[in-house]
């Protein structure tokens, strides 16, 4: 009933105040009262008042059912959608393609090469249209060998460690120092030169746990990561060492981007898993005085050619307005990039595949891209804006996946800042995302869609749309070598790209 309302407001009808009978409804009060010589000519007036009425009443009904034809049709392809996906959907059997052929697949390197044919090779096979790759030079971070030791109070111990993205290590050689201890970057900043000169930071910042959303939780802990081996540089220090940024309980260390200032020293940065900090905190509370001996040859060496890869299904009616749905192509180069964004990309080659293969022809043009260089740089997604916006594309509408292949549990709407109606448009595409609760949707409050989005919500004419999936597991994998593709179910993978060839199906049908 709500659609209902909506609809019967903006044609200026009032459902739920009859204030007359339906006879006088739209005659006006002064020819009720009339008498006299011009009772014939405005009784005349009233009677055109009352057809001009009738057609904007027979106009109301026609929008109302115009909407719940809408909703039926929708609601009946989502169905289909939804079904062929779970039962024929080859997301799953093109992730373990992914992940056991490929690997993982960090910007520049060999196996990111392969990745991009195999994902041409993808979507040519799930029935795009037209499938072609577009160049974007990306920056090449090259890990080498590292390895980290901590004297605890008991002798050095090997720790489990990873070097953090598009950071410099010690040329391979061995670097070694004493540890102090900083609970966060602004806690590092009020410390003294004198604490900090020579020696090695460990920045003891933790995952908070309180927060149910774990994706507010990145977002409070990644700066620490991100900002740490400026701020220890700043202080004269040789290298720091991470806490990860981790929800998980285990000896994973987390792997992610940091970025040098030019002003400050290029000093290694690695980061170390929550056992390993634990037991580093507890020296430190013990009155011990911890050592470190580090050494890792990671370098950034230049840039390399790569590519975006996209395929699309041209629009019958409206084909210049694009509706984008992707993932990013590339990982970090542990584990095998399985949540972190294999899942993406193959629920965006499946919104192809099943539209297809249902021959569902959508109105607007649905565009798959494969986004190269999302962790340490977001070329691809600036290479992608910069053609849309050369050729004068409009893309009207951008869907990212990128939380994991976990089960959906709702939607995110990100606008450009000078969007026009943010809100009448935002609750639009919620009414039209509440068809898909059958599939577990029902929280559409976030408002960010996704880092490779975010180069062509500059333009401010794209809507972006981000895929939420249940967060309590996704960071105990994220970034690590524990992202494989056995820890995706592939019933979650499967309902994740409903959710998105859904949500594609129905803005192509509707508009914004």
């Amino acid at each position: 009933m709500l659609a209902e309302r909506q609809a019967v407001a903006l044609a200026g009808w009032n459902l739920v105040a009859p204030a007359r009978s339906l006879q006088t409804a739209f005659i006006p009060e002064t020819v009720l009262d009339e008498t006299g010589a011009g009772k014939k000519q405005l009784l005349s007036r009233a009677l055109f008042s009352l057809m001009i009425s009738s057609k904007r009443i027979l106009g109301s009904l026609l929008l109302l059912f115009s909407l719940g034809a809408h909703a039926q049709t929708d609601s009946a392809a989502l169905q289909k959608i939804s079904d062929d996906i779970l039962l024929h959907g080859t997301c799953y059997d093109n992730l373990r393609t992914l992940c056991k052929t490929v690997g993982h697949r960090l910007s520049g390197s060999p196996q990111a090469e392969k990745a991009v044919l195999w994902g041409q090779q993808a979507l040519q096979t799930a029935g795009a249209d037209r499938v072609w790759l577009q160049p974007a030079t990306v920056p090449k971070w090259i890990r080498g060998r590292e390895s980290l030791k901590i004297d605890f109070g008991n002798g050095l111990q090997e720790v489990p460690v990873l070097s953090l993205g598009n950071s410099h290590g010690t040329d391979g050689k061995d670097l070694s120092g004493n540890i102090v201890m900083a609970g966060s970057v602004d806690s590092l900043k009020a410390m003294s030169p004198e604490a900090v000169k020579g020696k090695i930071v460990f920045l003891n910042y933790r995952f908070r746990q309180d927060f149910v959303n774990t994706f507010r939780g990145y977002g409070d802990a990644a700066p620490n990561r991100s900002r740490a081996a400026n701020a220890a540089a700043a202080l004269g220090a040789k290298a720091v060492i991470i806490r990860s940024v981790s929800t998980g309980l285990d000896d994973y260390p987390h792997t992610g981007m940091m970025r040098y200032t030019d002003s400050t020293k290029k000093i290694p940065a690695v980061a170390i898993g929550n056992q390993s900090a634990d037991a580093l905190e507890k020296a430190f509370i013990s009155g011990k005085t911890p050592r470190a001996l580090l050494r890792s040859e990671c370098r950034m060496a230049g840039t390399a050619p790569s590519f975006n890869v996209i395929g699309e299904i041209k629009g019958s009616e409206k084909p210049d307005e694009i509706i984008v749905v992707s993932g990013h192509l590339d990982s970090w180069d542990v584990g095998e990039g399985a949540h972190d964004d294999g899942a993406g990309c193959v629920q965006a080659i499946e919104t192809i595949r099943t539209l297809k293969a249902l021959g569902l022809r959508p109105k607007r043009t649905i565009r798959a891209v494969l986004w190269m260089n999302e962790e340490n740089g977001v070329r691809g997604g600036s290479a992608y804006a910069d053609s849309a916006a050369a050729k004068g594309e409009k893309n009207i509408f951008a869907f990212e996946s990128d939380g994991g292949g976990h089960s959906p549990r709702g939607l995110t709407f990100e606008f450009p800042e000078k969007y026009p109606q943010k809100d009448s448009t935002r609750t639009r595409l919620t009414r039209l995302a509440e068809q898909m609760a059958f599939l577990g949707l029902y929280d559409f409050s976030g408002n960010h869609a996704g880092t490779d989005l975010e180069p062509l919500l500059e333009n401010g004419q794209t809507v972006g749309c981000g895929l939420s999936p249940d967060p309590q597991r996704y960071f105990d994998l994220h970034h690590t070598a524990a992202d494989v593709f056995e820890t995706v179910n592939h019933r979650e993978l499967k309902l994740g790209a409903a959710a998105m060839a859904g949500m594609a199906w129905i803005v192509s049908q509707n508009g914004l």
